[in-house]
């Protein structure tokens, strides 16, 4: 399967099945378009009349392609569907990675926030330690043979049970000295509540900080506010400027959320440089069709058009010496991810579980609160062996959509939880974002490809 288009004066040609990225001429363009569909002659004729070339030379760009497909780097067949149903199975119910829901309460009030300001459709509650030290002993015992675990605090705001989340690490640098792990830590927050402390904490003990903000002021505070109404801008900014400031090299992300109301999310990530963040993340909404806030199909050309633009600007300031990260525009051409992560995705259901206040399991952060998901608690561990297997079924070549998808390899048939509540069913898709998604993949692969074809 072949993936072209052009951008920032480039022709790009992906082979879906190898990943190889060829930057070619027009010529070779026009070609490898026509390779599979049209005769050998009858192409060379047709791009040698195009392009006003002799058809010697065409002839020579078609055994280039032939040596190339030979090769196993052009046109290359997919090998991968027989493996798909098999891979997650080899896991045998391994986990390696659990969200820890420390708090189901917030002290912001965001109106888009899928869940339900910290609630999750349910009650307030804070997870206590003796949940938390369950739910690490669950996650060390399930774990086999890996060695690297991963534990993210989240929310609701985590840091409304500060106290408990550093209990919590504490306990689990005793345990890695005891079983052999090594525990990473990541904090999402809405920086109401940092202070010296907790940025001295975080910059000691997280492997990853996650920072929410949207952006301008003026979209930030128009739905992030607490529960008077007022916005939170001008209070976090400052205290996620010192924590970054702070935090040297270790890694953390200002991760802001685009809605209808500011499709042009561009401007947002521009504010967020001027303030010196250079880690950064815009998500699509999730929210329900037909909401004030959920992006619609007026929005699409609008938001694909930021992704290019932003693409551009990223490769203006590398150039200039004032590189940026963008989340979904880091990718790896030469050494990954693996075929099985290719495939499965997140592993979300299997290998990535979320643990409530309350001790209960379910498949990620977007399935809490909504029973058909719950799949058992840290003390029974998986009991809901049905929903388990629905989610180790789940594979990019268990959704029909994504046959033909030049993307399915690099997405694995993207989001769980968004395709379910867009589709009905995890195995279905979300058609929006795979729009999103592919634009992304474009603008990722075009910034890899323009660094290469600045090389010597």
């Amino acid at each position: 399967m072949i993936h072209q288009y052009r951008m920032g004066g480039l022709n790009i040609v992906l082979d879906t099945c190898s990943g190889s990225i060829h930057l070619v001429d027009d010529e070779t363009y026009e070609l490898i378009s026509i390779f599979e569909a049209v005769p050998r002659e009858e192409a060379v004729a047709q791009v040698a009349g195009k392009y006003a070339q002799p058809p010697r030379e065409v002839e020579e760009i078609y055994d280039a392609l032939l040596s190339l497909k030979e090769a196993g780097k052009l046109f290359t067949p997919d090998r991968f569907a027989p493996m798909a149903g098999t891979l997650k199975a080899k896991t045998g119910g391994v986990v390696k990675a659990l969200c820890f829901h420390v708090a189901h309460s917030c002290n912001l009030n965001c109106s888009y926030c899928f869940a339900s300001q910290g609630k999750y459709h349910g009650e307030r509650a804070l997870m206590s330690f003796e949940v938390g030290k369950q739910a690490l002993e669950f996650l060390i015992a399930h774990s086999g043979s890996r060695k690297n675990l991963e534990v993210d605090f989240f929310g609701g705001e985590p840091l409304m049970n500060f106290g408990v989340v550093k209990e919590l690490v504490a306990y689990a640098r005793g345990r890695e000295k005891e079983t052999g792990k090594r525990f990473r830590f990541t904090l999402t927050t809405n920086g109401m509540l940092i202070d010296d402390e907790v940025i001295d904490f975080a910059n000691r003990e997280m492997h990853n900080v996650v920072l929410s903000l949207d952006g301008r002021k003026e979209v930030h505070d128009r739905f992030r506010v607490d529960y008077a109404g007022k916005g939170s801008w001008e209070r976090i900014v400052p205290k996620f400027q010192k924590l970054v400031a702070a935090r040297g090299k270790k890694s953390y992300y200002m991760r802001g959320t685009f809605t209808h109301q500011n499709p042009d999310f561009l401007k947002d990530i521009q504010t967020m440089l001027d303030l010196g963040f250079t880690e950064l993340s815009m998500e699509p909404v999730v929210c329900a069709p037909g909401d004030p806030m959920a992006l619609t199909e007026e929005d699409l050309p609008i938001v694909l058009q930021q992704y290019e633009d932003l693409a551009a600007l990223m490769l203006q300031r590398r150039r200039e010496g004032r590189p940026f990260t963008f989340y979904h525009y880091m990718i790896d051409l030469k050494g990954g991810p693996c075929i099985y992560k290719r495939i499965s995705g997140c592993g979300s259901g299997t290998e990535y579980l979320a643990v409530t206040p309350w001790g209960d399991l379910y498949p990620c952060h977007q399935f809490v609160g909504e029973e058909r998901f719950r799949l058992g608690d840290i003390w029974s561990g998986v009991t809901n062996t049905a929903v388990r297997s629905e989610f180790a079924a789940c594979n990019v070549y268990a959704r029909p959509e994504c046959a033909d998808c030049w993307a399915k390899l690099y997405c694995a048939g993207g989001c769980a939880a968004n395709a379910y509540h867009a589709s009905g069913k995890i195995q279905g898709i979300y058609p929006y974002g795979c729009e999103l998604f592919k634009k992304r993949m474009e603008c990722a692969i075009y910034l890899e490809a323009a660094k290469a074809a600045e090389q010597p």
